[in-house]
């Protein structure tokens, strides 16, 4: 499964790696921890990683990127992680390189490179890589196996979600040979300041209800000026204050921006990823997101989850 994309970082002295915009902990783990795990396996290898700022998960090792010319690109190996669609790549200077390859677990939307590792039922993009290197028999060092750890527990929903199976855990007992310290992790990922219980609590009294009982908030605009937060806290970060409700079994959160309506679909147990695709989105069967017109076309994706749920009682 992954002999192309060995045989592509055996060739290149330089390999640039990239992953998605506004990056959760798959994303910044298989980013990291691929980088890592090049640099304690490879000699004489130079490992960038590129992309936006870590945000929330700053606290993950070496989470601030590293910043290079557009020469660095000459010969390079690229490659993209976590990633499925073109437009959500951070740092579209990918282009610029000798070779492209990819590594991701989200439904297959478009081909980005000519070597691509793509596996939808993994729980995690670091899954992906960790299994790499079990494969190859790579040494894996403490913080490797912390960083891609990271990214398994947070997108896994801390082994919550439906992609969790035996693979999963034999993955994690691999890299739980390392000894990573899970309580300074957990009080990492759960730690929260008191504004932002505040404005959770704040979008929790925001959260309305279709007659089919699909959960939903809708912040315009003029609501997210007033908030003073990023887009990305308002959107990605708010989305689960509705995870939990007894009874509801899909929800949305619909963020309006300069750029269009921020759409992020989540749900226990339908799919909802030809929902998000119908609206040039995507992501994974029970968590995607799209980027819509306007109120008008959140309204359809509300109805179309509405119809959904009527459809499968």
């Amino acid at each position: 499964m992954f002999e192309q994309l060995i045989q592509a970082i055996q060739r290149h002295d330089t390999i640039i790696l990239h992953r998605h915009t506004n990056p959760d902990g798959d994303a910044l783990g298989s980013q990291l921890g691929l980088k890592h795990l090049i640099l304690d396996n490879f000699s004489g290898k130079t490992v960038y990683a590129v992309g936006d700022g870590a945000g929330r998960y700053g606290f993950m090792a070496d989470s601030v990127m590293d910043e290079i010319p557009d020469a660095a690109y000459e010969n390079a190996l690229a490659v993209i992680l976590d990633c499925g669609a073109r437009h959500l790549i951070s740092d579209d200077r990918y282009t610029l390189a000798g070779e492209l390859a990819r590594v991701d677990h989200h439904v297959f939307c478009e081909q980005i490179a000519p070597v691509e590792v793509i596996d939808h039922t993994s729980e995690s993009c670091c899954g992906l890589i960790t299994d790499m290197a079990m494969e190859c028999g790579w040494n894996v060092s403490l913080t490797a196996a912390t960083l891609l750890y990271t990214g398994m527990v947070t997108d896994s929903g801390r082994f919550r979600y439906d992609a969790t199976n035996a693979r999963t855990f034999q993955r994690a007992a691999f890299l739980m040979q390392q000894p990573i310290d899970f309580n300074e992790l957990y009080r990492c990922l759960y730690a929260a300041d008191f504004e932002q219980m505040k404005l959770r609590a704040q979008f929790t009294l925001k959260i309305q209800f279709t007659p089919r009982n699909v959960a939903y908030i809708y912040t315009t605009r003029e609501e997210v000026e007033q908030l003073n937060v990023d887009t990305f806290t308002i959107s990605r970060g708010m989305v689960n204050v509705m995870a939990d409700i007894k009874g509801v079994d899909s929800w949305v959160n619909f963020t309006e921006t300069d750029k269009g309506v921020l759409c992020e679909l989540r749900s226990g147990k339908y799919n909802i990823n030809p929902i998000a695709a119908r609206h040039g989105g995507g992501g994974h069967a029970k968590a995607s997101g799209a980027t819509l017109r306007d109120r008008q076309e959140a309204l359809e994706v509300l109805a179309e989850l509405d119809e959904l749920t009527g459809e499968n009682p």
